[in-house]
């Protein structure tokens, strides 16, 4: 049995607010069907005994977008990506303490065809900052949802995305199993 697309969607806003600020869709964004959007920041520091003896920090950044449609075809799915990066990349300030600063899209659809799962797949961005990327750099992760066949999509830079979705849908089916006990 297919997951509803609003309750996975549900399921997917919980599970990104444990880590994220989840940001609601601003007005006049109707033409391009997005859920929500997620950031998340983070710096981490090391230091020699007390914090003015800094040893290393660094600060690393992600910003998530969360589309939902019924179903995408190539076009949509090239507006969503583009339009995330093109919105995420003036947020990037490199400085000596930024790591990275990635964009990760998300699609989730009821069923999706096979152009649109290559589209995701092939999909890809990087961009470094100063030289040997000594002040970070971005990536693109993109990754598409199917919830008819409970599958999941990412380009290679995105593959952890796979494994997670995977595990989302495992614990779906447990629940379900588990309330018909």
């Amino acid at each position: 049995m297919a997951i509803e697309r609003a309750t996975f969607l549900e399921i997917v806003r919980d599970a990104y607010s444990a880590y994220y600020t989840i940001l609601p869709v601003e007005e006049g964004e109707e033409e391009l069907p997005l859920a929500f959007r997620a950031e998340y920041k983070v710096s981490d520091e090391q230091y020699f005994l007390v914090k003015s003896a800094n040893i290393w920090r660094n600060q690393k950044c992600e910003y998530c977008y969360v589309f939902s449609a019924p179903a995408f075809d190539h076009a949509l799915a090239e507006k969503c990506i583009d339009f995330s990066l093109r919105e995420m990349l003036p947020k990037v300030k490199p400085h000596k303490e930024h790591q990275y600063t990635n964009c990760k899209v998300i699609l989730i659809a009821d069923s999706l065809d096979e152009e649109t799962v290559r589209t995701v797949k092939k999909k890809k961005f990087s961009k470094s900052y100063g030289p040997l990327s000594i002040y970070g750099y971005t990536e693109l992760l993109c990754a598409a949802v199917d919830l008819s066949g409970k599958k999941a999509y990412a380009n290679r830079i995105g593959q952890d995305l796979e494994k997670f979705f995977g595990k989302l849908f495992a614990l779906r089916s447990e629940d379900t199993q588990g309330n018909g006990k």
